[in-house]
């Protein structure tokens, strides 16, 4: 016999979040996953109440190749003046694509959304936000795509993403970080355009890498074993941090321990001050710090991995 078969029910928006900036868009920025995960796209850093000239924008994150991605939000049917946000925000901030989440898409902007991703080089996503319960189950957030960018917009935004100023500075600060001597360890790494540069640690899976923001940098271990491999790096991290103290007491530099329990990697992580933002005089002294901290990471985690028998 088949069991009872619960009803989905709609919740109202405002029983969920009752303020827009203050509740929605927070919640927002605090599970960006979730968002993630309706786009597939691989958002990282929201930041909220970004200025855009004279208006303040709900969201601004970075995309995976680290390029600005506006996220506008509105917990109403929409309109057109959030619509000209969106598009006044996204030039703005130079971004590379928007995201409008509303409770109530209009056809008109569902139209204007899908001739966007037609006609120009950036994406724009439309997506309807709703509040669903199962019985008497915790609201849960139900995020649909509306409208997106079609594949042609986006190899258009793709070719467009590979001359965003952003790429050859980052490019440049690798470059001019694997010219040091004293990262001589690492030279077979070529420079890249991304926000990290990787290194082997002799393990599959064990990634030393070098790590660089707009006002940011560090270096880290990341423990990533691949597809279905959460279990097995949860446990490296954990054999490494009952080795905790030990291997603080021979890095000079504060460490991180980062389990990262909801995600499939864990690391061990230095973060250091100074990004790709900072004045080019700046660079090589933050490059001798980020080095001297991997060396010194490399030096005390390496030993360690050697005795792990799951390594071998």
């Amino acid at each position: 016999m088949v069991g009872a078969i619960e009803k989905l029910q709609r919740v109202p928006l405002r029983e969920v979040w009752k303020h827009e900036a203050y509740d929605f868009t927070q919640w927002l920025q605090e599970n960006l996953d979730i968002l993630n995960d309706a786009l597939d796209l691989e958002l990282t850093s929201a930041e909220r109440e970004q200025s855009a000239g004279s208006f303040s924008i709900d969201l601004v994150a970075e995309n995976n190749d680290g390029q600005i991605v506006i996220i506008e939000n509105q917990l109403e049917k929409s309109n057109h003046d959030h619509l000209g946000k969106l598009i006044t925000y996204l030039t703005a901030r130079e971004a590379s694509g928007a995201i409008w989440i509303v409770s109530e898409p209009r056809q008109e902007h569902i139209n204007a959304i899908s001739w966007l991703n037609e006609s120009t080089n950036a994406y724009f996503y439309l997506l309807k936000v709703e509040a669903v319960r199962i019985g008497s189950s915790s609201p849960a957030p139900l995020l649909t795509l509306i409208a997106g960018p079609s594949n042609e917009a986006k190899v258009a935004g793709k070719a467009k993403q590979e001359i965003v100023e952003r790429h050859f500075i980052r490019k440049k600060w690798w470059t001019q970080l694997l010219s040091n001597s004293k990262a001589k360890s690492h030279h077979h790494i070529s420079p890249n355009m991304r926000q990290y540069i990787c290194a082997s640690s002799g393990y599959r899976g064990l990634d030393l890498n070098y790590l660089v923001g707009q006002n940011s940098c560090g270096s880290e271990l990341y423990i990533d074993r691949g597809k279905d491999s959460q279990d097995e790096n949860k446990i490296i991290f954990d054999k490494l941090k009952l080795l905790e103290n030990s291997i603080n007491e021979k890095v000079n530099y504060p460490i991180k321990w980062q389990r990262l329990d909801t995600k499939r990697a864990s690391r061990i992580r230095i973060d250091l001050e100074g990004g790709y933002k900072s004045s080019e005089e700046d660079w090589p002294a933050f490059h001798e710090i980020m080095i001297d901290a991997m060396n010194q990471l490399e030096a005390a985690i390496k030993p360690e991995l050697k005795k792990l028998k799951i390594l071998r």
